[in-house]
C-alpha cells in the first residue's frame, strides 16, 4: 500500500506544469538542462544574460547568433497533450524579429511551432518535417518591437488553441505529430531574441 502511495504522489508531481525563468543560471553561459541547436544551417547564440526589463528578474534566455532556425529544447521532457508558453522580447533583426514556442519535438528537425513576429506583424503555426517548414494557420496582427509579449498553445491530439498576449488568436488541426516529444523555444534567421518565464505541462 504504501508502494502504491508513493507511486500515486510520484505521477502527480510529474504532471504539474513547471515554470523556468533562467535566474539560477550562470550569464554568459548556455541554458543548463537544455540543447541549444538549429534546426537548418548557421551558428545560433543561445546564453543567459541578465536583464533590467526581465518578467522575473534578473536572467533571460538570449539567442544573439544567426542560422535558419535557431532552436533551443528542453532536456527531459516529452509531451503528448497539454500547453507551452512563454514571454518574449523582439530585440533586433534585419531579416526576421522572431520569438516562438516549440512542442512535440522527436528532433531539431522535427515538431510542431508557432511563433510570433515583430517585422511581419503575424503569429503563425508550422510542423517541422525532415526540417522543412510548412504553415498550416495564421493570424495577421500588431507585434510590437523591442516590448514583452506572451505565446501560449495548448494542443491535444490534432488541435491546437494559439494565444497571444492573453488573447486567443485562433485554432489549428494538423494530425502530423500525435505523440509526446520535447518542448523549448525557437528563432529565426537574425533575430536577436529574449526569453522568461517559459512553462509547460499538462491543461
Amino acid at each position: 500500500m504504501k508502494n502504491i502511495l508513493l507511486l500515486v504522489v510520484a505521477g502527480a508531481i510529474s504532471a504539474t506544469a513547471e515554470t523556468l525563468n533562467f535566474d539560477t543560471a550562470d550569464a554568459g553561459q548556455p541554458p543548463p538542462g537544455w540543447t541549444a541547436t538549429r534546426t537548418g544551417k548557421g551558428e545560433p547564440k543561445w546564453v543567459i544574460e541578465r536583464d533590467d526589463t526581465a518578467p522575473t528578474k534578473p536572467n533571460v534566455l538570449k539567442q544573439s547568433g544567426e542560422a535558419t532556425y535557431p532552436v533551443c529544447l528542453k532536456d527531459g521532457t516529452n509531451l503528448k497533450d497539454g500547453f507551452v508558453e512563454v514571454k518574449f522580447k523582439p530585440v533586433s533583426g534585419q531579416e526576421d524579429q522572431a520569438g516562438g514556442v516549440v512542442w512535440r519535438a522527436k528532433d531539431a528537425d522535427n515538431y510542431c511551432i508557432a511563433r510570433a513576429n515583430a517585422l511581419e506583424d503575424n503569429v503563425r503555426i508550422y510542423h517541422f518535417v525532415d526540417g522543412k517548414r510548412t504553415q498550416f494557420k495564421g493570424a495577421n496582427l500588431k507585434v510590437a518591437p523591442g516590448q514583452w509579449h506572451s505565446l501560449r498553445v495548448e494542443f491535444s491530439g490534432s488541435a491546437f488553441k494559439v494565444v497571444f498576449n492573453g488573447r486567443h488568436l485562433f485554432d489549428a488541426e494538423d494530425a502530423t505529430f500525435t505523440d509526446g516529444g520535447k518542448v523549448g523555444v525557437w528563432t529565426k534567421a537574425d533575430s536577436v531574441t529574449l526569453f522568461d518565464d517559459f512553462s509547460y505541462g499538462p491543461k
